[in-house]
């Protein structure tokens, strides 16, 4: 298992994703959802930075995804 916390985000988002990917609409939205009720705000803020240098090794519907989370959080401030 890695140490890295990045790595250990991702790991949890792909699986988070792997849940939510074959809802039929609104997978991303589930997912975003879900970061931000039981994500706390540092590793939000961990995985949204990741994405926004490139997102490696996250699946499409979690980069979907953390991009609407900012988009969301960024609606609130």
């Amino acid at each position: 298992m890695s140490h890295d916390p990045v790595e250990r985000l991702v790991k949890m988002a792909n699986q988070i994703g792997a849940f939510f990917g074959p809802q039929k609409t609104g997978a991303a939205a589930g997912m975003a959802d879900h970061l931000s009720k039981f994500w706390d705000p540092h590793m939000r803020a961990s995985i949204i930075e990741h994405v926004q240098h490139g997102g490696a090794g996250l699946d499409p519907i979690c980069i979907e995804a953390i991009k609407l989370l900012e988009s969301q959080m960024k609606g609130a401030a």
